[in-house]
């Protein structure tokens, strides 16, 4: 079912099974840190801002009831057509590839719940931070928001089974050539799927490379969605700010 010659992201989020899989995420978590974030970055109301791989699009909606003026991009056709049921005159959905720049300006740039590290191409990553540069005016924050690595391989869970919807989810999780690895199968109607989500296991150390290497000034970093401090090794999430 999956090609190993596909990117694959673009096969496995363009699939229902993946929005099934993932669909109880805890979503008031995902909200309060959106609150939290527009709060300490002071953005004012009617602000752009532009959310990379942004899915099915709930993210940008919820920030659009916030007030701000939002964009949201993502690879997968399948989550864009599905998001622009909820486009207003302040909330656009567009097909697009992170790693190019996106035309105009903004005041931020969001890329969130660890959407970054999938290309297989890793110069896709360093061009990622170049177009998020380019698109930001010049008062505008960058924000990516991916797992704490360190805190992640130290607490895997090897494999378990999920239950949803009467699909069992049989997940493989293992760490191979510096990548973060997770095997999903399952069988629906008598068919059988396989499907791999792979990211790069980035650390802060990898990030300020990157940041250095695309010139922009890393400001701020915090440890999960309440924005405590960052600690290597106990905190959940790597949460930078830059400029």
């Amino acid at each position: 079912m999956n090609k190993s010659t596909e990117q694959w992201y673009a096969s496995w989020f363009d699939t229902p099974y993946y929005h099934i899989l993932y669909k109880d995420r805890d979503y008031s978590e995902a909200q309060g840190f959106m609150d939290n974030l527009t709060d300490y970055l002071n953005l004012p109301k009617q602000s752009k801002i532009l959310d990379l791989a942004c899915g099915k699009g709930r993210h940008s909606v919820y920030l659009n009831t916030l007030g701000y003026n939002v964009t949201g991009v993502d690879l997968s056709e399948q989550s864009i057509k599905h998001a622009k049921q909820f486009e207003n005159d302040t909330l656009k959905f567009k097909v697009h590839d992170m790693s190019k720049p996106y035309q105009g300006k903004f005041d931020a740039v969001f890329n969130l719940f660890t959407s970054f590290g999938y290309f297989d191409d890793e110069s896709c990553n360093l061009n990622t931070i170049k177009a998020i540069k380019s698109e930001l005016n010049e008062f505008g924050f960058g924000v990516i928001d991916f797992m704490n690595t360190n805190y992640v391989t130290s607490n895997l869970v090897a494999q378990d089974v999920k239950s949803v919807d009467g699909i069992d989810f049989y997940q493989k999780r293992s760490i191979i050539d510096g990548y973060i690895i997770k095997d999903i199968s399952f069988e629906v109607d008598g068919e059988h799927y396989e499907f791999q989500e792979r990211v790069k296991a980035f650390t802060l150390e990898d990030f300020k490379e990157l940041f250095e290497k695309a010139g922009v000034h890393l400001l701020d970093i915090f440890g999960d969605y309440n924005l405590q401090k960052f600690h290597p090794n106990s905190s959940e999430r790597l949460i930078m700010i830059f400029k």
